[in-house]
Formats: structure tokens, C-alpha cells, sequence
């Protein structure tokens, strides 16, 4: 049986010494891209793409300025670029911390309009003590000093929603409706959510009612499994597939990116096939 370490390899040979592969064809109007966590820890970034690429995925989340060249090499979109809307522990819900993303946020969105990555990530920050109300007048004041120059380069800031039951304990960004009632204030065309389904399993559940619900505060989604964040199977408790369904009838045209990681054992190259089948919606 061949292993994580043996299949890698492998594709990475291939990858290094063959010409970027046919992509295939998927009959789903949805657009899928992948985060690097679906391919295991140590893959090289041309293994990852090569495989995305030859799969027919779309995008590539969570890759910053230095990988945009391999990615447009495999005909990858940057479809979520990390890097100037704060991180989970310091965020703009804190006055404090403005200035510093403001300026990494606008470097950013230049990146992402030269290259045509249609969204930059933004990451509330933690509570440590702030109210939710505090938190969110805050935030909405940061978006409002970006959000012309996202407008003026047609760069999407989608406000990720994360859980702080199991893996972000104390993350502000918690719940659809205080992240929907950010953008209804901020009122841009260019700031909208992340809808992690994975996170928002764990903290709210009855997913397909609150995406049809909020969906026009929506800009991205991201997937895994719950429980263990591992790959989209029978061994967790999401039914992807009638999520896929209803985004698919809500005529959704961003980007869904996977970030669940194989459980051990698991052939990563196998997960993200059966991932992207799901998701093959006509």
C-alpha cells in the first residue's frame, strides 16, 4: 500500500518533469478551489497545484503573493489571499490594531487586483474582554476606511466566520448574524462573509436555512468535516451534498475551497476527488 510520504513523492516527480495536465472537464457550475491542508502537511506547492489542476479545480485559497506565478501556471485563481485583514487572535475589532492592517490591507488588495484574486481575507480578532457591541462598531469602522479602495479595485473583503466552541475559543466572529449585521452597516459591495460550513455546523447548525437566509451577505465558502475537520464522507456529520444542491439553485458564482484535512490513513488524492464530486452539481 502505498504511502502519504511514497504518493507524494511520486507526484512530485511528476509534476517537476511533466507539462501542466488536461484539467478535467466538471459538469458543475459551481466553482471549487483548495486550501494546501487537503493535500497534508509537507506537500510541495507544484505537487498541489499540478493535482488541483489536473482535477479541475479552479482556485487555490489561502496562498499568499510569493505563490501567485506556480498558480497561474496550472491556471489556478488566488481565489482567497491571506495576509492584510489582521489574524484570529489581533483583529479590527480592536482600535488598537487599525493602523497596521489598514496599511497591510491596502498592499493587499493591489496584490490581489494585479493578479485578479477576486477576495482578501479578514479576521475579526478575539473578545479578551471587549463587548460584542464594542467589537462590532470597531470593526465596521475599520471596513469603512478600506472599503473604497476594495470598491475602486473590485476586491472582495469577506469577514471569515469561525467557531469559539472548539477551535477559537474566544474569536469574536462567532455567529452569521453579528457578521451579516457588520456588512449591513459597512454597506459595500466589496464586504462580505466567509461562511466557513464547518465552523457554523458547530456553532448554529441548520446551514442550508441560514445560507438561503443571508446569502446575499455571502461572498465565499469553506468546507470539512464535523467532527475533526477531516475529509467530506460518511464518517461525519454534514450532508454536503444538498448544500451543494441549494448553492447550485441560489445561482451562486464564487468560490467554494475545501480546508478540511484526511484523516490518518486516509489517501488525500481520493478525499479530494470524492470532495469535488459532491460538489459537481449541473
Amino acid at each position: 500500500m502505498m504511502t502519504r510520504r511514497t504518493l507524494f513523492s511520486s507526484l512530485a516527480a511528476t509534476a517537476a518533469s511533466a507539462q501542466v495536465p488536461d484539467p478535467l472537464q466538471r459538469k458543475s457550475k459551481l466553482k471549487q478551489s483548495v486550501c494546501s491542508s487537503v493535500f497534508g502537511r509537507g506537500t510541495p506547492i507544484e505537487t498541489m497545484c499540478w493535482e488541483a489542476s489536473r482535477l479541475g479545480f479552479k482556485g487555490f485559497d489561502l496562498r499568499g503573493v510569493q505563490d501567485f506565478s506556480m498558480l497561474k501556471k496550472y491556471g489556478l485563481t488566488p481565489s482567497m489571499v491571506p495576509g492584510g485583514g489582521g489574524t484570529i487572535p489581533e483583529g479590527p475589532t480592536r482600535k488598537e490594531n487599525h493602523a497596521d492592517i489598514e496599511k497591510k490591507c491596502h498592499e493587499v488588495i493591489d496584490a490581489c487586483a494585479a493578479a485578479g484574486a477576486p477576495n482578501a481575507i479578514v479576521l475579526s480578532g478575539e473578545r479578551k474582554g471587549m463587548s460584542d457591541a464594542e467589537g462590532m462598531d470597531n470593526c465596521v469602522a475599520w471596513f469603512n476606511k478600506v472599503k473604497a479602495h476594495a470598491e475602486d479595485k473590485g476586491v472582495t473583503l469577506c469577514l471569515e466566520l469561525l467557531n469559539s466552541k472548539v477551535n477559537h475559543k474566544d474569536y469574536m466572529c462567532d455567529r452569521t448574524a453579528w457578521g451579516v449585521e457588520v456588512c449591513k452597516r459597512v454597506a459595500s459591495p466589496r464586504v462580505r462573509l466567509l461562511f466557513d460550513i464547518y465552523h457554523m455546523q458547530i456553532m448554529e447548525g441548520d446551514l442550508i436555512h441560514t445560507i438561503r437566509e443571508n446569502f446575499q451577505w455571502i461572498g465565499h465558502f469553506h468546507t470539512a468535516g464535523v467532527p475533526g475537520r477531516h475529509q467530506l464522507d460518511d464518517t461525519q456529520e454534514i450532508q454536503y451534498r444538498p448544500i451543494a444542491v441549494a448553492l447550485a439553485e441560489l445561482n451562486y458564482q464564487g468560490f467554494i475551497a475545501h480546508e478540511y484535512s484526511p484523516a490518518r490513513g486516509m489517501d488525500p488524492i481520493r478525499c479530494l476527488e470524492q470532495a469535488a464530486s459532491i460538489f459537481d452539481v449541473a
